[in-house]
């Protein structure tokens, strides 16, 4: 209970502090929407060359994009904030953060509390329900189901790229675009039907690091579609074993950072 207000009084203290400039408050809340307004209108250009990317009409395309935008968005609300640890690590804050009696990595998250992507969120799950509305999907309870998980297993899966990358700090401090070619990049990747990529790079992104699993195969499983690439139908309800799975490992490589780290004053 004791470390629930600490944590509440940290995160009052940010609110604050955001609060009083709200000018630059306003501006940035609605800047942030930003990127996934370029997400979706990168999809809608692309189909004004074409009829279907990669086997995939539009709406199908889209339902994959906002799945990850929404996703993506969530996740950058939740842990974003962990992407600054190189900043942390460089100047000495982590030295300051890990001396209290408190959890480090919830403390790095309420260091800059993101109130400013909150309606990055609402347009990415906005985009959704348009794309839930543009693509005839015969609705039962399972897909019910699926549809209600898949953000949220999306965020939990791109919030452990996003520790992953991050953690690089600890061992490499200038690893800052090592680790955005995994947190961007990959939001990029998932933004997109998988077919169209060679076999190479999908076996390596899409299967092998689990990002076919952010929004193409739960997109499939939504549609009845299935895989033209061969995987069975029950592929896409294993997106949330598959978030839970990069969950773990990022906080296995989260705790093994954290017991590497060596003061920048040592």
């Amino acid at each position: 209970m004791g470390e629930l207000r600490a944590y509440a009084a940290l995160a009052g203290a940010q609110a604050r502090s955001v609060f009083s400039y709200r000018t630059s408050f306003l501006i940035e809340l609605f800047s942030n929407v930003g990127a996934t307004v370029f997400d979706v209108l990168s999809v809608l250009v692309l189909f004004r060359a074409t009829d279907r990317v990669g086997g995939f009409t539009l709406p199908e395309a889209l339902l994959m994009t906002s799945i990850t935008s929404a996703g993506f968005a969530l996740a950058d609300f939740t842990v974003g904030n962990v992407d600054r640890l190189k900043v942390y690590v460089r100047a000495g804050t982590l030295d300051a953060v890990l001396v209290r009696p408190l959890g480090a990595l919830p403390q790095l998250l309420l260091m800059d509390l993101p109130i400013r992507k909150l309606l990055r969120v609402v347009f990415g799950f906005g985009v959704l329900a348009v794309a839930l509305r543009m693509n005839h999907i015969d609705w039962t309870p399972a897909r019910v189901l699926l549809i209600t998980i898949a953000p949220i297993a999306a965020a939990v899966f791109l919030s452990s790229i996003f520790v992953l990358s991050a953690s690089l700090a600890f061992w490499w401090v200038d690893s800052g675009e090592l680790g955005s070619a995994f947190t961007y990049g990959g939001r990029d990747f998932a933004s997109y039907p998988i077919t169209v990529y060679g076999p190479l790079f999908r076996g390596l992104f899409a299967y092998a690091l689990g990002f076919a699993f952010v929004s193409y195969q739960p997109a499939l499983a939504l549609l009845g579609r299935p895989d033209p690439l061969g995987l069975p139908a029950w592929a896409g309800f294993a997106a949330p074993f598959v978030a839970c799975a990069a969950a773990v490992v990022a906080a296995v490589v989260w705790r093994t950072g954290i017991r590497h780290y060596r003061s920048t004053g040592s």
